[in-house]
């Protein structure tokens, strides 16, 4: 239980879901609710497939490009770290320009890479290694899908949180996620070196 809790929280942060958010926000704002519950779900089913394809054959790109672990751990720690000193620095009210039908750019750009980026990729990648029996990747991929509608369920009612998108509420939350991400992040690249060192 103690793993898929944490699997859950790291899965959860890495997808940055308050920056994803406003994003989804700004993306949508002069749309109806139920246009905007419909795109709020098609993302969801896009990011779930997206991210359980990298989890489950990230591995393969491993051994095809002849990529060690630890190597892509750093490699992975050092995108995520840029992805959350750009939360920490991006103005979550800043408006996006966008086509018109939205719902075109459910898959790119909502899924990916505002969802899924290239730090959430890396880590997907990292983790989907580092599971080596069926136990531990069967409860992985329970405790990312749980993550993944965690976020989809905070799209789907984004209607009720619009309130908040002027306000400080997702300014303070994206701020905090971009530190957890942060320390999440140090802690790859930390990981990586140590066993890169065999220290």
């Amino acid at each position: 239980m103690a793993f898929f809790i944490s699997v859950y929280i790291k899965f959860f942060f890495i997808m940055t879901p308050f920056f994803v958010l406003s994003m989804f926000l700004s993306m949508t704002k002069d749309l109806e609710d139920s246009h905007r519950k419909a795109i709020a779900i098609k993302v969801t089913l896009a990011v779930i497939v997206s991210s359980m394809i990298i989890l489950h054959f990230g591995k393969y790109i491993f051994d095809l490009f002849g990529i060690t672990l630890d190597a892509f751990r750093i490699g992975a720690g050092a995108l995520l770290f840029l992805t959350a000193v750009d939360l920490i620095k991006k103005d979550v009210n800043e408006s996006i320009s966008c086509p018109t039908d939205i719902s075109k750019n459910t898959v790119v750009p909502l899924a990916i890479p505002i969802t899924v980026g290239p730090g959430s990729i890396g880590v997907l990648m990292v983790m989907g290694a580092e599971m080596k029996d069926i136990t531990t990747m069967t409860m992985g991929s329970i405790a990312l899908l749980c993550s993944i509608l965690s976020v989809g369920a905070l799209l789907y009612l984004s209607v009720h949180m619009k309130k908040f998108a002027k306000g400080t509420g997702l300014i303070v939350l994206s701020k905090i996620t971009g530190l957890i991400v942060s320390a999440l992040s140090a802690q790859l690249i930390f990981t990586g070196i140590k066993n890169f060192l065999n220290l």
